[in-house]
C-alpha cells in the first residue's frame, strides 16, 4: 500500500512527495543503463497534464535527470504504448500524469507483470481512484506510488472493505462444498497412483477442506454483501475532478525550495483551467486560488510606492515578469477582442440576456448603452478604446449590471507581465489559447480573422486559414527538437515519417511549447476567438431550430449537419459546447435527476464523425447554480447503455463520459441511455 500524503498530512509511516522524488533521482544514479527511456512522462491531451509535465520536466533537468515526455491520447494508446514499453530494459521509473488513477494498475492486464525495477507513479486529478493501486500491498502493489491530495485518509471504509474483499475467505455455501467435492472425483480418478496413496490424498484434502471452514475470520455471506456495497458506491458516484496535477508538482517544488515564478504561473495555469472547464467549484478555485495569491505576493515584491489596479496593470520594466493579482471579467478574451465580442461570446452573459435572440442582442446593445458606452467605442478593440472609458468599466458594470441579473461579472484571478516583449496576458486568456491549440490547431480546417481586416478594412475585411507554428513541417515535432523533452528519439526522422504523426500529437506539442513562448501563445488568441464564435453559432442554431430532445432524465442533441461538423467531432469542441448550453439554459430549464444524484441539468451531445461513420457522444451533468459543480455519471451509464444494446463502440479518452458509437448504432444507444437514466 503505497500512496502519498501531501506535505500536511505526511508522517514517518506515510511519506510525502519530496521522498518519492528522492526516491527516483536515487534510482536514476544507482541505475547502471541511463538514458533518456530510463524515466518517461506519459501526459495526457489537457491543459492541467501539460503544465505539470512542463513543470516536471523542469525539475528533473535541473537534478540532470534524462527524461522523455510521451503524449497518450487515451485508454487504447495506452494500451499500446504500454506494449512497447515492456520492451524498454532500461526503463525504472514511469511517471503517469492525469491517467491512470481509474485503472487497475497492479493487475496483470497493466503493469503487473512488469520488471520488479519498474516504479509507476500516477499524479492524477481525476475521480473515483482505484481502491486496487490505493491499497494493494505486496511487491507489486508496493511499486505503484499514487501521489494523493489527503483524500485516501479519508477512505477508510472503503479501505477495509476493499481488502475484505480482496484477502480475506470466501462465504461457505452449499454449492461450494458440492461442487469441490465433484471437482476432487475427477481428479483423482486421473491419477495413475495406487490405491493407498489415493487413499492418503483424499483424507489431506479432506483435513485441508475441513481446516479452511473452521477459520474464524470467514466473514459471513451479509457481511461480504455489504462490502460489495461499499466497492460499487465508490465506483458508481460518478466522475470528478480533485486537486490539478499542476498544483502537486508546484507542492513538490516548494518542498524541494525551488519554486519560483515559471513554476507558479504553470501552477495557476492549471488551476484556471479546473475552473473555466467546469472540472470544480468556485468553492474549490477560491481554496488554491488564495495559496496562490500568498505566493504571488511572496515571489512578486512590487518595488515600494508602486500603484497597480486591476484596469490597468503594466509591465515596470523591460525585464518585468512578474504575476500580479486581479479580478477577471467573465468576457471572453476581452483585452484582444471589442467589448462587444467578449460580452457577446461569453456563455454567463448569453445565459441572463438570451443573446441567441434579437431581444437579448438589443439587451446587450442598451446595457452597453446605458453605461455610456458608444457603439463605435465597443465595436473597436479594447486596446484602442479611450482610456478613461476602461478605468470606468469596473465602476459602471457594478452599478448597471445587476439591473439585468448579472451580478457575478468577475472572479479573482491573476496576470503576468512579460517585459516589452508583449503586453500582459492573463490566466484566463492563456488558458483559452492553450485549450484552443490543444483541440484544433491541426487536425481540422479553421480560418481566423487578419487584424485590421474588420468591417471591411484591409482589403473589405476577410480571414486566413489557421497554420500551426512558423513551420508547420519542422515545429512541435516530438522527437526531434528536444531529446529530454520526450517523444521518439531518434535522429534520422525522414519527412515521409513526419508527416504521418497524428494532428493531437502536433497539437500536443505546439501547445507544450507555447507555454513558454509568448508570441505563439499570442497568436492562438486569433485561433481561440474563432473557436468561439464557432461554438455560439452553432449553440444559436440549436436552440433557434429547437433541437434539444428532452428525455425523462437528461436532453440529447444529434448534430449530423452543418458548416462546423468536422470542428465539433472533436470531443474537446464538443464538450465546450455543452457546456455553454448548460449556461445559456440554466436559468430556463427544469432541472432533473439522472440517476441517483441530485438534480441536475445532464446534457448528452453527439456529433457525426463523416470521416470514420462514427458519433462522438459527450456527457456533461451541469449544475443548477452557476459557479456549483455536479460529479458526472454518464461514465458508468454509457457502459450500461451500450452492453445492454450491444452497440459497437471504443472508449478513447480518458475521460469517462466521451464515447464513439458506431452510426447505425446511436439511435439504439440512445434509447438503451434513456433506461438506464430512468432506473434499472
Amino acid at each position: 500500500m503505497v500512496y502519498l500524503a501531501p506535505p500536511h498530512l505526511a508522517s514517518a509511516a506515510r511519506p510525502s512527495y519530496g521522498e518519492a522524488y528522492s526516491n527516483v533521482l536515487a534510482r536514476h544514479r544507482r541505475s547502471p543503463l541511463t538514458s533518456a527511456s530510463s524515466v518517461i512522462l506519459l501526459v495526457a491531451p489537457d491543459v492541467d497534464a501539460l503544465c505539470a509535465a512542463r513543470m516536471l520536466a523542469e525539475l528533473l533537468s535541473q537534478d540532470d535527470v534524462m527524461h522523455r515526455i510521451i503524449p497518450v491520447s487515451g485508454i487504447a494508446e495506452l494500451e499500446a504504448m504500454k506494449d512497447e514499453l515492456a520492451t524498454y530494459n532500461e526503463l525504472h521509473t514511469l511517471i503517469l500524469i492525469n491517467m491512470g488513477a481509474i485503472l487497475d494498475l497492479p493487475s496483470p492486464t497493466w503493469f503487473g507483470e512488469f520488471s520488479t525495477e519498474l516504479t509507476v507513479h500516477v499524479i492524477d486529478s481525476n475521480r473515483p481512484q482505484n481502491l486496487g493501486s490505493l491499497f494493494g500491498g505486496g511487491d507489486i502493489g508496493d511499486r505503484i506510488v499514487v501521489w494523493d491530495d489527503g483524500e485516501a485518509e479519508n477512505m477508510e471504509e472503503e479501505r477495509r472493505a476493499w481488502e475484505a474483499l480482496e484477502y480475506e475467505p470466501e462465504p461457505d455455501s452449499d454449492e461450494e462444498s458440492v461442487s469441490s467435492s465433484e471437482d476432487e472425483t475427477p481428479f483423482q480418478s486421473q491419477d495413475d497412483v495406487s490405491e493407498s496413496s489415493r487413499k492418503r490424498k483424499v483424507q489431506v484434502d479432506t483435513g485441508r477442506s475441513q481446516t479452511k471452514r473452521q477459520k474464524p475470520n470467514r466473514m459471513s455471506r451479509d457481511e461480504r454483501l455489504h462490502y460489495q456495497s461499499v466497492v460499487d458506491k465508490h465506483y458508481a458516484r460518478g466522475s470528478w475532478y480533485s486537486q490539478s496535477a499542476s498544483a502537486t508538482i508546484y507542492i513538490l517544488a516548494t518542498i524541494l525550495e525551488r519554486a519560483d515564478r515559471d513554476l507558479l504561473w504553470l501552477a495557476i495555469l492549471g488551476l484556471t483551467y479546473q475552473y473555466t472547464s467546469s472540472r470544480i467549484s468556485r468553492d474549490a478555485y477560491d481554496k488554491f486560488h488564495s495559496i496562490y495569491y500568498d505566493e504571488v505576493t511572496r515571489l512578486n515584491p512590487l518595488p515600494p510606492g508602486t500603484k497597480s489596479t486591476a484596469d490597468a496593470i503594466t509591465a515596470l520594466s523591460p525585464d518585468d515578469l512578474s504575476i500580479r493579482a486581479t479580478e477577471e471579467f467573465r468576457f471572453t478574451l476581452f483585452r484582444h477582442w471589442t467589448l462587444y465580442d467578449a460580452m457577446f461570446h461569453s456563455s454567463y452573459v448569453a445565459g441572463k440576456l438570451g443573446i441567441w435572440k434579437e431581444r437579448g442582442r438589443k439587451r446587450l446593445t442598451g446595457l452597453l448603452a446605458k453605461m455610456g458606452f458608444s457603439i463605435p467605442q465597443t465595436q473597436q478593440l479594447y486596446t484602442h478604446m479611450d482610456l478613461d472609458l476602461k478605468h470606468q468599466l469596473r465602476v459602471k458594470l457594478d452599478a448597471i449590471a445587476p439591473e439585468y441579473g448579472l451580478v457575478e461579472l468577475t472572479y479573482p484571478s491573476f496576470i503576468r507581465c512579460f517585459g516589452y516583449r508583449a503586453p500582459p496576458l492573463s490566466a484566463a486568456d492563456a488558458v483559452e489559447a492553450i485549450s484552443a491549440l490543444l483541440d484544433i490547431a491541426g487536425g481540422v480546417r479553421i480560418e481566423v480573422e487578419v487584424e485590421g481586416a474588420r468591417h471591411g478594412g484591409e482589403w473589405f475585411g476577410g480571414g486566413r486559414v489557421w497554420k500551426t507554428g512558423r513551420d508547420d513541417s519542422a515545429k512541435a515535432m516530438p522527437g526531434d527538437s528536444d531529446v529530454t523533452d520526450g517523444g521518439r528519439d531518434e535522429d534520422g526522422l525522414v519527412a515521409e515519417e513526419r508527416t504521418e504523426i497524428p494532428w493531437w500529437m502536433r497539437n500536443f506539442w505546439a501547445a507544450y511549447d507555447a507555454l513558454t513562448d509568448i508570441h505563439s501563445l499570442r497568436d492562438a488568441l486569433s485561433l481561440s476567438m474563432s473557436l468561439h464564435r464557432a461554438i455560439i453559432r452553432q449553440g444559436t442554431t440549436i436552440i433557434d431550430k429547437q433541437d434539444i430532445r428532452t428525455m425523462r432524465s437528461h436532453r440529447v442533441v444529434v448534430l449530423s449537419q452543418g458548416p462546423d461538423l468536422a470542428l465539433f467531432a472533436h470531443p474537446g469542441v464538443l464538450s465546450r459546447l455543452a457546456h455553454w448550453l448548460i449556461d445559456a439554459l440554466r436559468d430556463k430549464l427544469p432541472g432533473t435527476k439522472f440517476t441517483q444524484g441530485k438534480k441536475s441539468l445532464p446534457f448528452v451531445l453527439a456529433c457525426l464523425n463523416e470521416s470514420t461513420s462514427t458519433y462522438i457522444v459527450v456527457g456533461v451533468m451541469g449544475a443548477l447554480e452557476f459557479g456549483d459543480v455536479r460529479k458526472n455519471e454518464f461514465g458508468l451509464a454509457f457502459i450500461n447503455a451500450k452492453d445492454r444494446c450491444n452497440a459497437r463502440s471504443s472508449h478513447n479518452s480518458f475521460n469517462t463520459s466521451v464515447l464513439e458509437i458506431d452510426r447505425e448504432d446511436l439511435k439504439m444507444f440512445l434509447e438503451a441511455l434513456c433506461e438506464v437514466g430512468e432506473g434499472y
